[in-house]
């Protein structure tokens, strides 16, 4: 059944309730992108182009300077929490309420509803966040069509509870692998147990001590943690093979490549294969841009405890922060949901911003 198309002249929360009704769990989003193409080009103050499942709406008013806002359409599994649901204390429950329906409401409102900001606006509306780099819509755009990206400052609308969250934690995974010899399990004195070898492995993250690194006054605590582990043939068969996956949630301070050579460090006399990695990115508070949006937004900010694509805005040299309504730790929950008024107050603080 085609969607209705959108009516942007709701407020964001009743604009998030309208999105979040329209499944769009990662490489299904094409529903949800068509009708947010829909949208946007029955505007005649935006320029918009579309690649895949990303849609770029932009203004072209000159002005002295350009802010990126953007957001991804994706969300994780549905988890029995749709449609969504209004409760009597004012919250929206659903999925993707918080991650990231709820933001990209704010999105679509200021789109809609500011033909003349005191800045050049781009808005993003991208693909396949939630699931492996390699298929993240962001990550096309800066391949395909990095000139739509331009921009001198970007606000990524991920839910911060409403902080400002500069930079983000890198991320890396790796398989930690042992290996041994098959045997019967009645005879496993013939074998080498590869599972039995992942002892040591265990043991050296649960003494691990993860820093916390300050960076412009802002912590990023790390974390070395198995979030795996692989082996085993059978229920009477000494396993050749085991592997823990391991994921280092690693400070922006640190490049990809230092990240690994520390990974390997902590298990030198192991085979260590790197699966996935991405960049962290520095918070970058200090230019002007940023500056001049955390004291608009008034709060004081944090460094983000996670990987967000702000690095690839970082990458493009465009300094970026998460700021967004939601609480971050409902995010990927079944009891997932979102303050009507916490949506609207983002809305209205980055209104101000743009129209001071």
């Amino acid at each position: 059944m085609t969607a209705s198309p959108l009516d942007l002249s709701q407020d964001a929360a009743s604009v998030t309730a309208q999105l979040v009704d329209i499944p769009s769990v990662s490489l299904a989003e094409k529903a949800l992108a068509d009708i947010v193409e829909e949208a946007l080009r029955a505007l005649p103050h935006l320029t918009v182009d579309r690649d895949g499942d990303a849609v770029v709406a932009r203004t072209n008013l000159g002005r002295a300077e350009r802010v990126v806002l953007a957001g991804h359409l994706d969300t994780v599994p549905i988890a029995d929490n749709l449609p969504s649901r209004l409760d009597a204390d004012g919250l929206l429950w659903g999925c993707g309420t918080t991650d990231m329906k709820s933001g990209l409401a704010v999105q679509l409102r200021l789109a809609a509803t500011l033909p003349e900001p005191n800045r050049d606006l781009t808005f993003v509306f991208y693909d396949a966040e939630e699931i492996a780099a390699q298929f993240n819509g962001l990550k096309r755009l800066v391949e395909n069509h990095p000139e739509w990206l331009a921009g001198d400052f970007a606000v990524l609308l991920e839910p911060t509870d409403a902080q400002v969250h500069g930079g983000c934690q890198g991320t890396l995974r790796v398989r930690v692998q042992t290996t041994g010899r098959r045997a019967h399990s009645a005879r496993s004195w013939l074998g080498e147990n590869a599972i039995h070898k992942a002892a040591p492995i265990l043991a050296r993250l649960a003494a691990y001590e993860p820093r916390r690194v300050v960076i412009d006054g802002l912590v990023y605590p790390e974390g070395l943690n198995a979030v795996m582990i692989e082996g085993g043939h059978a229920g009477n068969v000494i396993p050749d093979t085991c592997a823990v996956i391991v994921n280092y949630r690693f400070s922006p301070d640190q490049t990809e490549a230092e990240a690994l050579a520390h990974v390997n460090e902590v298990f030198e006399g192991f085979e260590v294969v790197p699966t996935d990695s991405a960049p962290g990115a520095l918070p970058g508070l200090s230019q002007p841009a940023a500056a001049a949006f955390v004291a608009a937004i008034g709060t004081e900010p944090f460094g983000k405890e996670s990987w967000t694509d702000v690095a690839r805005f970082s990458a493009l040299g465009i300094p970026a922060v998460n700021y967004g309504p939601g609480n971050p730790k409902l995010a990927h929950t079944r009891e997932e949901n979102v303050s009507v008024a916490a949506v609207l107050e983002a809305e209205e603080r980055l209104r101000a911003w743009l129209t001071a």
